[in-house]
């Protein structure tokens, strides 16, 4: 099981973490998932594909910097 750092764009408060938590904790092999907001740092444990990473955040409304 592996721990992955993304870098998401556009989160501004706590319904966004809760947003992006949501979106991303619901994908197969996700097992916990960590974000500082400060620093739009989304850790994302476990072993989900960065496509599917993304797709969930852009669910969310927001985007991985690239």
């Amino acid at each position: 099981m592996g721990e992955t750092t993304y870098q998401v764009n556009g989160m501004t408060c706590q319904h966004c973490v809760a947003s992006v938590t949501e979106e991303v904790g619901a994908l197969d092999g996700v097992t916990d998932v960590k974000v500082d907001l400060p620093s739009g740092a989304v850790t994302v444990v476990g072993s989900a594909e960065e496509s599917a990473v993304r797709a969930a955040v852009e669910e969310a409304g927001y985007e991985l910097a690239s």
